[in-house]
């Protein structure tokens, strides 16, 4: 928390955070405002029925998304963002007080044509919130800040929404005090929007290209160039997809299900935006100043969970009308909507703040807004989809409930085509929570692992979960070389199989395997990954460092990568140590009068590979534990 409460007291951070802050929480003043009118008022539109008109909104404020975002990228690209910043909130301005007249008015068609324009600048603003990060703050910074812009992001949605229900609630006056709102926190963005520090423009000497169609398709093109990078778009696209539908369902859910008014609708919305805040902060902590794309599965696994859970509370039949906070939360079953609602909110959290920054830290500087844009493009298309899918599930006759069973499954599959992709980052995580369950863990050295390309650690080996241990702290993904009968366990094979360890055995033994090994860990440092090997080959049967094997040795005459010493200390003794009668997980009462032993690792400065040798390396780690 201090590292946040410094970057937002650094005038490099804190006017953009201030800027897109008042610009979310103005969106929805106006969007809550409108959406509660319709629901509460039941306006009509070309025959659709409320619920259809609440979905409808969502398609006509992303609409602009698809038609202006491959334009709205170059031209973020081309000219400096300070500039555009400026102009876009000068337009926001103008817009609201279009709206405000809609307001004043409670013309539904002028309100409409207002959510288009609010759209239409939200389109161009897009590109320029998530691009301009990596040039006002460095990339340790990225983490922290996306955490903090996208926390600081829903609770503006959240206090706009509050506040958005609770003006249009006053009788009489409440179209005039919104529509007064959202001119004033226009003019409030506007002038934090004066104070975002100049930045010179990414690719000045791109040439716009002009239209909607074959723009559109370039831009896309240009998100995809990195596959990497490609799939973090399609994720966070689907997490728009969801959260639409969602998030348009929860009024109707909130009054036609559960019987509540408007406070109760906007008591939904607030806890879904309070867990989103509270998910992004998590997720900064988790991560540990990393891009931690393990927290994207399991985001996703919690999501469909909680989804999943408002479809099994159904309809509670509790024949409620028109009732407000403090009678909804006197039935325990609306305790449990609002903490199914929260969890599901934190988990997206925990889902998105990992692969905006992602996107962030693998996009080329003079293509970020542009792939951005592309991301608005791909966003917006899912959100339509999203909308039309919705409106034509009502149209079936699906109760809210048994929707909410349709997006928990379809959530879920998702989540096992991220597991395929990512598993190792995922189990990477999970890793860095249990070893942080059952130890106190202190590293020192994490600058001395590279940031990307090939590298081998070599580790003393004292208990069967170094591999966990050290998979928890290294800040990539690090493929494992390991005893092959390790691979034949029951129960956790398949985790070794997913983590991509690889297997080896003695010459003696089998050479077959030897040989497939060396072939793999060559192909390995070829592709730049980061290997971990046990040059003792063995688990210490005595505390003492065994004799390393020359293995090491002959990676590096077909591998010329750098070598990085690493040194574990604590394990000796624990439950899973071979230090009682040799035997390991043996005396389970000493996995509990170790819990939070305190384990120490030191990362040593890396070896060229012409200076390695096992016995080289063997003295450095005796040395370095004192042994």
């Amino acid at each position: 928390m201090k590292y946040q409460k410094h970057l937002m007291h650094d005038r490099r951070f804190w006017p953009m955070f201030w800027t897109q802050f008042f610009g979310a929480f103005n969106d929805n003043v106006f969007k809550n405002a409108l959406v509660i009118l319709i629901i509460f008022r039941s306006y009509q539109f070309s025959g659709l029925d409320p619920k259809q008109m609440v979905a409808i909104c969502g398609g006509i404020f992303i609409l602009p998304f698809m038609l202006f975002s491959a334009m709205a990228g170059q031209i973020c690209d081309k000219y400096p963002k300070h500039s555009l910043i400026r102009a876009i909130k000068i337009w926001e301005v103008i817009v609201m007080g279009v709206g405000a007249i809609g307001f004043i008015s409670e013309n539904v068609y002028l309100l409409l044509i207002t959510l288009f324009f609010m759209g239409l600048q939200s389109t161009f603003f897009g590109p320029i919130k998530y691009s301009i990060l990596p040039e006002l703050i460095n990339e340790s910074e990225l983490t922290q800040g996306n955490a903090l812009v996208s926390s600081g992001t829903f609770i503006s949605i959240l206090l706009g929404t509050i506040l958005g229900g609770a003006l249009i609630g006053i009788d009489q006056l409440g179209t005039a005090y919104t529509a007064i709102a959202v001119i004033v926190f226009a003019i409030i963005g506007t002038v934090f929007g004066y104070k975002v520090r100049s930045i010179p423009a990414a690719n000045k000497d791109l040439n716009i290209s002009l239209g909607l169609f074959h723009p559109s398709w370039k831009i896309v093109k240009v998100t995809a160039k990195i596959k990497s990078v490609f799939l973090a778009v399609l994720g966070i696209s689907w997490f728009w997809f969801l959260g639409a539908a969602l998030l348009s369902m929860f009024p109707a859910y909130g009054k036609t299900v559960l019987g509540g008014n408007e406070s109760v609708v906007t008591l939904f919305l607030a806890m879904f935006s309070i867990g989103v805040g509270v998910g992004s902060m998590l997720c900064e902590k988790l991560s540990h100043k990393r891009v931690e794309l393990g927290l994207v599965p399991f985001g996703t696994l919690g999501m469909s969970l909680f989804i999943f859970d408002l479809f099994l509370v159904g309809d509670p039949q509790l024949q409620l009308q028109n009732v407000g906070i403090l009678e909804f939360i006197q039935y325990p079953i609306h305790w449990r909507v609002l903490v199914d609602l929260f969890m599901l909110s934190v988990f997206s959290g925990f889902f998105i703040v990992p692969l905006y920054t992602f996107i962030q830290y693998r996009a080329p500087e003079g293509e970020r807004s542009q792939t951005i844009a592309g991301l608005n493009i791909l966003n917006s298309l899912f959100m339509v989809v999203s909308s039309v899918l919705l409106t034509a599930l009502y149209g079936i006759g699906l109760s809210i409930p048994e929707i909410f069973a349709v997006w928990s499954g379809l959530n879920l599959l998702v989540a096992i085509y991220i597991y395929t992709v990512v598993p190792e980052f995922l189990l990477r995580f999970f890793a860095m929570i249990l070893s942080r369950i059952l130890y106190r863990i202190k590293v020192d050295g994490h600058n001395h692992i590279p940031d990307d390309g090939a590298c081998i650690i070599t580790c003393n080996h004292q208990s069967f979960i170094d591999w966990l241990i050290i998979a928890a702290v290294i800040r990539r993904p690090v493929r494992f070389v390991m005893y092959y009968k390790f691979m034949k366990l029951p129960f956790i094979s398949f985790l070794f199989r997913d983590a991509k360890v690889i297997p080896i055995a003695g010459r003696k033994e089998d050479p077959e395997i030897l040989e497939n090994a060396m072939l793999e860990i060559k192909h390995a440092l070829a592709a730049g990954d980061v290997i971990c090997i046990f040059p003792e080959g063995e688990i210490t049967r005595d505390g003492e460092i065994q004799v390393f094997k020359p293995g090491i040795e002959a990676i590096l005459k077909e591998s010329k990568v750098p070598v990085i010493p690493a040194t574990l200390n604590g394990l000796w003794g624990s439950y899973f140590s071979r230090k009682y009668n040799g035997k390991a997980l043996s005396n389970h009462t000493r996995l509990v009068k170790n819990w939070w032993r305190i384990i120490n690792i030191d990362i040593f400065p890396a070896w060229k590979p012409e200076d390695v040798t096992a016995q080289k390396l063997e003295e450095f780690t005796k040395k370095n534990l004192n042994l």
